[in-house]
């Protein structure tokens, strides 16, 4: 937001308790509700959709030794049981053959090989994979309701000899309750991934199968292969499923997992030759002669299941929509930044073909300046000392609004000429402006806050647009003073690069939202003729530039007219200072969106300043949460070396603008080092914030006016203060200076 300085909150412990009852908690609660639900839904999608994958079959380890595998088991048939114990094996009939099917289902191919068998009078066995079965749980449906058995292939398709065992369980876990949601039943049938005959187990292998048999499976290998996920051709596919022989089969094939249109067209041809050869069809089951492996799912697994699915599916809707978000954030940035660099470009083109014309006849008038002060004790020397320092002729009214540190006092004390300091009870910054401005004796006035010092230029230079009679106002630019630490530095960046690229935009489309408390100058009879300054938002200087936009008066921005301020030193204080910057604006800008429909200067105020405070200093914030949380799932659960490129792309739009900007105000680029640290933890910062200053706007309170801390590092320019000989001189170099 733009910078501003606000303070005038009554003193004591009862107010501030009020302050603090009045501050809505409870959407930070349903913020970390929120996050910890969609954390926990991203981490479940993550973990089941981008953990393991579905693979080609020949992607498997090499065999290794198999003498732990029961000898019955390696020459025996291909359906096991009793893994645990004695195992046992069964073999298919003769002239017998099971089709099954692997890494489904599939929304495209499953469907039209159901079709196929259908047609042929055919049951077989779907070797599903769970997180399939979530996002597919109508076909799951279809393919019980035309009589098909169903059997476990693990959720994620992983390769289990290389899980833990509590891996393996949930796997098997997890496809069985995706089962009992989708189709109400669940079955005793489960196939390994990667899996092939039973003469190919090896000692990796066999504890998979152990602990199938220990959760109740039976476990369904296969005797031969289609090879259809090598996709040779139908006619490879065809050849390769026709038995040798009157030998019943296991036949493995696939229908889900990528492009199945050969199986499709391999099956159409192989049931009815397979027919005529004497051969029937069965599922697994009735193929070895066992009771029916499936079973209705108990109530209480249907509705797990059921619960599960719908888990998954808002998980895979969150990253879609996550996704989309993050795409949008990026766009808008980029837009922004493209917005911001031309028009700053094309703003500093006008600016150097005005130079040495100026806005019209110097304007030498004397100038009121007013400083309004609430316990401003540890800087109101400064600030009043550098005003007399200016090169323009100019009367100064400290108006103390109530302090209880002595400001007053010592303004007095002074004794310095063409200073006037009135007193009043605190009431508001607000009042104490209009107090000032009623006291003033001057058309133009200047105001600032009583944390600022001036430059001796900067009251002449701002008040030269005032040769134009259609400028009703000009914003000064503001500096940080106190830039050491990484605090210091990086809001030293948002006030070159934020608010003073914005200004410039800002300026270059007329339509510009704010002058800052800190330099600012108006036309008096402009303010008298608002009724002075409004004290309904916290945001005093927004709500009175935009009302002076609607007014149709034009608002300009003068960047050599520099002000030194003191900027937060604790994120404390930066929270605070930020929170009322941003409520107040929100709430300047309701006031005044009557402007989006209007004409001439109010109706540019409405549909392009306004939009552009909506789109980008709201909504772009709100967005920046999403941003992060993809930009973490995206480390863990997808191609990292392309979330870091990104991030290093925007990084990188982010340096070239800050390079810009602090050429363009002539300022030394190193603390720019600082830019990438920002975006871990001042970033943040702001945009909770504004989810802070939404959610108080939505739910209609009101904040307090409350002081700033101050800091005492502000010096007048080239003046000691007085009494203190062991303060250095400091000299604020004007960055504006032309050579």
């Amino acid at each position: 937001m733009t910078a501003r300085r606000h303070r005038t909150a009554p003193a004591g412990h009862h107010a501030r308790a009020r302050a603090r009852r009045i501050t809505p908690r409870t959407h930070w609660v349903l913020l970390c509700v929120l996050a910890v639900t969609l954390s926990t839904a991203l981490l479940l999608q993550g973990y089941t959709h981008h953990m393991f994958g579905i693979t080609q079959d020949d992607v498997t380890r090499s065999q290794g030794r198999a003498d732990a595998v029961p000898s019955q088991v390696v020459h025996g048939g291909p359906v096991i049981a009793d893994a645990s114990g004695a195992a046992r094996t069964a073999h298919v009939q003769d002239r017998t053959i099971a089709l099954t099917f692997d890494d489904g289902p599939d929304p495209l191919w499953t469907p039209r090989i159901l079709d196929v068998l259908r047609r042929n009078h055919v049951h077989a066995t779907f070797f599903v994979v769970g997180t399939q079965v979530a996002a597919h749980p109508d076909v799951v449906r279809r393919i019980v309701a035309d009589g098909h058995q169903l059997g476990i292939h693990t959720f994620t398709h992983p390769d289990l000899s290389e899980l833990a065992p509590w891996q393996r369980s949930l796997e098997l876990r997890e496809t069985q309750l995706a089962v009992a949601g989708a189709a109400g039943v669940t079955t005793a049938l489960f196939r390994p991934p990667y899996s092939s005959k039973s003469d190919a187990l090896d000692n990796a292998a066999w504890p998979v199968l152990e602990q199938a048999d220990r959760a109740g499976y039976v476990t369904v290998l296969s005797t031969q292969d289609a090879e259809d996920w090598q996709r040779p051709g139908a006619d490879r596919i065809l050849a390769n499923a026709t038995p040798r022989g009157r030998a019943g089969q296991i036949l493995l094939m696939h229908d889900g997992g990528g492009e199945r249109s050969q199986t499709v067209t391999a099956l159409s041809a192989l049931i009815p030759r397979l027919k005529t050869q004497g051969f029937r069809f069965a599922t697994v089951g009735d193929a070895v002669g066992m009771a029916d492996p499936a079973r209705p799912a108990g109530w209480t697994d249907h509705l797990q299941g059921m619960a599960f699915i719908k888990v998954l599916q808002a998980g895979d809707w969150a990253v879609w929509l996550l996704g989309g978000l993050m795409y949008a954030a990026g766009a808008v940035s980029v837009l922004r930044a493209a917005i911001l660099l031309i028009a700053a470009r094309r703003h500093r083109r006008q600016r150097m073909r005005r130079r040495g014309r100026s806005w019209g006849a110097p304007v030498t008038e004397p100038v009121s300046v007013i400083v309004p002060a609430y316990n401003e004790s540890a800087g109101i020397e400064a600030a009043v000392r550098s005003l007399l320092a200016s090169d323009h002729p100019v009367e100064i009214i400290v108006v103390d609004d109530g302090s209880t540190d002595g400001t007053a006092d010592l303004v007095e004390s002074l004794g310095l000429p063409g200073v006037r300091v009135i007193r009043q009870e605190n009431a508001g910054k607000p009042a104490a402006l209009n107090t000032g401005l009623t006291a003033a004796s001057c058309e133009l006035v200047v105001m600032v806050d009583g944390d600022t010092v001036f430059e001796a230029s900067t009251v002449r230079t701002i008040v030269q647009p005032f040769a134009d009679p259609r400028v009703g106002a000009v914003s000064g630019n503001a500096k940080v003073v106190n830039r050491g630490g990484l605090l210091g530095r990086w809001q030293h960046i948002e006030y070159v690069v934020g608010f003073n690229l914005d200004r410039r935009l800002f300026d270059l489309a007329e339509c510009m939202p704010t002058v800052p408390g800190a330099v600012g100058a108006f036309r008096r009879r402009a303010l008298l003729a608002l009724g002075g300054v409004s004290d309904v938002t916290l945001a005093e200087d927004t709500d009175l530039t935009m009302a002076l936009c609607r007014d149709g008066w034009r608002v300009v921005y003068e960047e050599r007219a520099v002000a030194w301020t003191e900027a937060p030193a604790s994120l404390n204080a930066l929270w605070r200072q930020r929170y009322r910057w941003c409520y107040g604006t929100l709430q300047a800008m309701w006031k005044h969106r009557g402007a989006l429909v209007q004409r001439g200067a109010a109706g540019k105020l409405g549909r392009r300043g306004l939009v552009y405070l909506l789109l980008f200093q709201v909504l772009l914030p709100l967005l920046a949460p999403v941003v992060d949380i993809f930009a973490l799932y995206g480390l863990l659960f997808l191609d990292p070396i392309r979330i870091i490129g990104l991030w290093l792309a925007f990084l990188l739009l982010q340096m070239a603008m800050g390079l810009y900007a602090f050429r363009l105000d002539r300022e030394r680029p190193g603390p720019l080092w600082s830019l990438p640290l920002q975006q871990f933890v001042y970033r943040q910062l702001m945009y909770l914030v504004v989810i802070q200053s939404v959610f108080t706007a939505m739910s209609g309170s009101r904040l307090k006016w409350q002081r700033m801390e101050r800091y005492g590092s502000l010096r007048a320019p080239g003046v000691k203060p007085a009494g203190d000989d062991r303060a250095p001189v400091v000299t604020y170099p004007n960055p504006h200076e032309e050579n």
